[in-house]
Order: C-alpha cells, then sequence, then structure tokens
C-alpha cells in the first residue's frame, strides 16, 4: 500500500510539471492559432429553412456524418435536455424533452420525416438510412407545428438525390451478440434535371436476455429497411421531390421480469411462452417548393401506413397464467400548403427596418384500428371458470380528423433586433368505437361509441439580439398543445 501510494504521487507531480512548462517552450515555436469558420448550419427548425445562429429557439442539429449513428435515439445523445427512453420493441421508443415525455398513441413530442409528421409513436422510430441531418427543437412549437408539439419536435431530412455525379456508399459494422449492420446507398443523376437515389440495409443482433426454461434469448431484433428518391427540377427557381420508404422489424419478446429475480441474475428470464413484436411501416412523401421574386410557394403531401403485432407473455413468469395478443395498425394522410417571404425579397418597412413572414394551411386524417386479446388459463379468472378466456380489451376503432391554420412575421431592425409573433388556429375532430368483451361470453360486453372536437389557439413571441455574427441573446414565450382524444386500453 505504501509503494501504491508513493507511485501515484510521482506520477501526480510530473504530470503537473510537464502541463506547467510545455506551454512556455511552444509558445516561443508555434505559428499564431489559425481561425476556421465554419459553414452556417441550415435548420427548417420554424418550417423555412434558416440559419440556425439566427433562430430564437433552442435547437440541435445533428449531421449524419457518422456511421455508429443508425436510429433517431442515436442521435439524441448529442442534444442537451433530450433523452430517449428505449423499450425492446422499436415502436415503445419515446423521446424526452426537458423532463416531458411522449407516449404511444398521443405523443407530447412529435417527429417529422421530410416535413410529414408521424401522428403515431408507433411509427416514429426508423432506420436512419440516406438521412441528411436530425434536429432536435426543444419547447412548445404549437405556434407552427400545431397539435402534440408540447416538447418540441424531432426534424429528419433525408438526403437530396445528387445532380452532379453519381456517389456510393456501403458499411459493414458488426459488434458482438451477433450485431450486423449492413446498409447501403447509391445517388446519381438521370439527367440535367432529374437525379435519383436507392439505399437499403439489413440490421440483426442476438439478444441480451436468456430465457431459462428454454435456453433461448428473448429480445433479439432484426430488420430490413429502404429507401427511394426522385428529384425534378424542371426549372432552376422549382423542384419536386418523391420519397418512398419501408421497414419491416422482426424482433423478440419483451424482456421483463420480476425485479428481485432481475436483481439476483441479470440478463435472465423465466417464461413458458415466448413471444415476437412485429412491425411494418411505409411511408411516402412528396415534396414541391418554388421560389419566387416575391414569394415562395411549398407543399408537404404525406402517406404514412404502419401496422404492429406484439404477442407476449402477460405474466412474465414460467407458469402458464396469461399471455396478449395486441394487433394494431393505422393510415394517416397529411396535406401542407405553405407561403413564405422569398429569402432576398422582404417587406421593407422603413430604412432600417424588413419584415419576413410566412403563412400555412395544415391538414390530415388518421384512421387506427387495435385488437387487443388476453388469454387467460383456466382458473385463472376465477376458480369457477375452468376453461380458458379470451378477452378484447379493447377492440378499438378511432378516427382522427384536423385542421390548422398559422402564421409568423418577423421584423428585423437594423440587421441586430429580431422580433416575431406567430400564432396557430387548430380544430380537430375524433370519432371512437371501443368495446370490452370476451369469448366465451362470461360476462356482458361494453361499448363506448363517442365523438368530440377539440379547438386550440397556440401563440408565440419572441426577441432576439444579435451582438457578434455568431452570437446572439434571445427570450421567447410560447405555448404547446396536445391534442385530446380516447385512450383505447382505457375506454
Amino acid at each position: 500500500m505504501a509503494h501504491s501510494l508513493t507511485g501515484v504521487g510521482i506520477g501526480t507531480v510530473v504530470c503537473a510539471a510537464i502541463l506547467v512548462s510545455w506551454p512556455v517552450s511552444a509558445a516561443a515555436q508555434q505559428p499564431a492559432p489559425l481561425r476556421v469558420d465554419l459553414p452556417p448550419v441550415t435548420v427548417t427548425a420554424q418550417k423555412e429553412p434558416a440559419d440556425r445562429q439566427r433562430l430564437p429557439v433552442s435547437v440541435t442539429a445533428v449531421p449524419l456524418n457518422d456511421a455508429a449513428i443508425t436510429t433517431i435515439s442515436d442521435a439524441g445523445v448529442f442534444a442537451p435536455n433530450t433523452f430517449f427512453s428505449e423499450f425492446q420493441a422499436r415502436k415503445l421508443s419515446f423521446p424526452h424533452f426537458r423532463g416531458i415525455s411522449s407516449g404511444p398513441g398521443n405523443p407530447a413530442i412529435t417527429t417529422y420525416v421530410d416535413g410529414v409528421p408521424m401522428l403515431h409513436t408507433n411509427a416514429s422510430s426508423l432506420e436512419l438510412v440516406d438521412v441528411d441531418q436530425v434536429e432536435f427543437v426543444r419547447g412548445g412549437q404549437s405556434a407552427l407545428f400545431g397539435r402534440n408539439a408540447l416538447g418540441g419536435i424531432v426534424n429528419v431530412t433525408s438526403t437530396r438525390p445528387s445532380l452532379a455525379k453519381w456517389t456510393g456508399s456501403v458499411s459493414v459494422p458488426f459488434g458482438n451478440y451477433g450485431a450486423v449492420d449492413s446498409r447501403g446507398s447509391i445517388s446519381g443523376p438521370l439527367s440535367g434535371k432529374a437525379a435519383i437515389s436507392i439505399a437499403a440495409g439489413r440490421s440483426v443482433r442476438d439478444g441480451f436476455t436468456t430465457n431459462d426454461v428454454t435456453g433461448a434469448d428473448i429480445d433479439t431484433r432484426g430488420n430490413t429497411f429502404g429507401k427511394a428518391q426522385l428529384l425534378w427540377t424542371p426549372a432552376s427557381n422549382w423542384e419536386t421531390r418523391f420519397i418512398v420508404s419501408a421497414e419491416r422489424a422482426r424482433d423478440g419478446d419483451y424482456a421483463l421480469v420480476d425485479l428481485g429475480s432481475l436483481r439476483r441474475q441479470p440478463f435472465h428470464a423465466q417464461r413458458d411462452f415466448e413471444g415476437r413484436t412485429d412491425r411494418d411501416v411505409r411511408t411516402a412523401a412528396f415534396l414541391s417548393r418554388r421560389t419566387g421574386a416575391r414569394i415562395n410557394l411549398s407543399t408537404v403531401t404525406g402517406v404514412v401506413n404502419w401496422k404492429a403485432t406484439d404477442d407476449t407473455d402477460l405474466d412474465y413468469s414460467p407458469y402458464p397464467l396469461f399471455t396478449r395478443l395486441n394487433d394494431e395498425r393505422a393510415t394517416q394522410f397529411s396535406q401542407e400548403v405553405r407561403l413564405a417571404s422569398a429569402n432576398n425579397a422582404p417587406i421593407r418597412l422603413s430604412s432600417n427596418a424588413v419584415m419576413r413572414w410566412q403563412a400555412g394551411l395544415f391538414f390530415f386524417t388518421q384512421n387506427y384500428d387495435q385488437d387487443a386479446v388476453n388469454t387467460y388459463a383456466p382458473f385463472v379468472l376465477s376458480s369457477f371458470v375452468p376453461f380458458s378466456v379470451q378477452q378484447h380489451s379493447p377492440t378499438a376503432a378511432l378516427d382522427d380528423s384536423g385542421v390548422g391554420v398559422f402564421g409568423q412575421g418577423t421584423v428585423t431592425l437594423h440587421d441586430r433586433i429580431d422580433v416575431s409573433i406567430g400564432a396557430r388556429v387548430d380544430r380537430e375532430s375524433k370519432d371512437a368505437s371501443l368495446v370490452t368483451s370476451y369469448t366465451p361470453a362470461i360476462a356482458p360486453s361494453s361499448t363506448v361509441k363517442a365523438d368530440r372536437s377539440f379547438s386550440n389557439i397556440s401563440p408565440q413571441a419572441s426577441v432576439s439580439y444579435r451582438m457578434q455574427p455568431s452570437r446572439m441573446l434571445y427570450a421567447s414565450v410560447g405555448s404547446g398543445y396536445k391534442s385530446g382524444g380516447f385512450n383505447p386500453a382505457s375506454p
């Protein structure tokens, strides 16, 4: 012990001497430090493309130049006040911004992929294939984005196909637990005005948790995914993009176990039934943008179709008590039309004041269906029920539709002070049919059929002062809006 303490003390003194003496000798030999100015980072945190350092909003842009970033939660590590709770199934990946948590059917943080909102969390955790950048915008953003932006939004932007030359990339990283993630992409011009890109991949991984009853892994993962894009520029000021993508995930069961057993033996479970979690997501987006001398016109049309099936041992024990088979599926359509002042043609109010503006209309529909079946073994519900019983809890059909109108104006004074005011009005209608029943009919079924409408006004205001080109002080106030609705799990 004496030798160990002496060694640590000597090592500390030697390191200190080196650190103190090195700058003195180096100062006389090294040239003046080289200044490097990085190009501005363009984000769409307030819908219109803008320099991140000129926006009065808390946004972190993560460029996808690292092969290790394959999911949105991977990128979230680089954003402050951001946390993703990763459950076993991909559909249960929930973002948390500044302590505000998302949820499955009615999220408080919405993910936008190429301007298309993922209105259900089941479809938001996607593979980042052929993606250029992920933005994490923290704080209520409902003045521009409306529903379910209570805690903020996540913006995912796909890489634009190359009109200049053909390029491609392939990566095949691998690791322990049999992890292999192979993906590749190719992009290039079809003509002087059109380009295409195609990307695909496959990721697999063994499970971390062993089922002591069978010796098999419970929480395996496997996913196949792809994306294709077509870019067409009919004129120098007009660009359209058609983007389609698909994922097919086939994962294992939820790795849940009694907490006391987990503490005694981590990564082990005891199950008489090994389930699965499957998910399929298909998306299509049509983006068009035309820039004019005074006004820019942008449209985003999106279709999202997904389905998920999870079959699990609901008692999470080696005893045949009860299981749960949950089928969910949804189809959504969204359309946004936006007008904005041209980048180089703001409205001049005086010699020292100009105004930029944007206004838009958003419409969506979403149809969601669920059939969740709890199967109870004989005598589990009651000693007087000596047979298996299936409880449909629930059989649900939720139909939503809504429209939103938004606008924002920003006045710039002396090219240093920005005063911004915006607001959005949303109106939504929701219909629900929720049925709980038993097979055999040991109890009467219960039915909830209802409809509700929700309206909301979300204002926002900010003042910012640019002390230097790279430094800005701002204050903002705004509101976040999370739409009401019906919870199929609790009619």
